[in-house]
């Protein structure tokens, strides 16, 4: 399955899947980000500063997987996948492939068993999340970049030691409504105002990753938008 495309409606957003740019060698530096187990709610968010007052390193515990769910071809193969797509595969179960981003393959590097995802529609009339998935198996080879007839077929990787990896994903639920782009950028701008939890939300600072990281913080206030009614 190929998933892992941006959206042409988000500002300076370009297709992520092939995700060659002239700043390849410098995300190949990138670091891993951390993936932790905070626990505090989007109402109690607070900025925490070290001794030395800076603020302490981000933790990501969460994700924001970015897939096609209209049908489009790149090299002869159609790279739709929606998340029906992802309830009819055996135990609602696929393999994350394709990425071929230096940062974001290094966020997949970081997903831990069990940590949750957002499932979001990308490259579509109206995009925004859609469903919760779950990592059901940590990082390893991707295949597809070994394989000559899959448009992410990379020749400069080899098997011995490989460039790229996916992780396993698992679809949990629907979300109880759809959550647009449009309405989580709204509450950004507004929370780059007041100092809110999604001020420095990915999604908005580098629209062209497939693999977007969240805090504990922003992952608990966009699934609290669930419960509200459309704006």
């Amino acid at each position: 399955m190929n998933p892992f495309w941006t959206d042409k409606k988000e500002p300076g957003a370009k297709i992520a899947k092939t995700e060659e740019t002239s700043d390849k060698e410098e995300e190949e530096k990138s670091s891993k980000p951390p993936a932790g187990s905070s626990k505090s709610g989007w109402k109690n968010w607070k900025k925490k500063e070290s001794e030395s007052g800076e603020e302490s390193k981000i933790t990501y515990c969460h994700w924001l997987l970015k897939s096609e769910p209209e049908s489009r071809l790149e090299k002869g193969v159609d790279v739709k996948f929606s998340v029906d797509d992802l309830k009819a595969q055996p135990n609602q179960t696929t393999c994350w492939d394709g990425v071929r981003n230096y940062q974001a393959r290094n966020f997949l590097r970081s997903m831990k068993l069990g940590q949750q995802a957002f499932f979001y529609h990308s490259n579509c009339k109206e995009p925004g999340i859609v469903a919760l998935v779950k990592i059901v198996k940590e990082a390893y080879p991707d295949h597809t970049q070994f394989d000559q007839k899959d448009p992410h077929y990379d020749s400069t990787s080899r098997k011995e030691n490989p460039k790229w990896s996916m992780v396993d994903v698992q679809f949990v639920r629907m979300t109880k409504r759809f959550i647009p782009l449009s309405e989580i950028k709204a509450h950004h701008l507004a929370h780059k105002a007041d100092g809110g939890p999604l001020k420095d939300m990915m999604l908005f600072s580098r629209q062209r990753l497939s693999i977007q990281p969240l805090t504990q913080e922003e992952f608990d206030f966009v699934l609290s938008l669930e419960e509200e009614k459309p704006h």
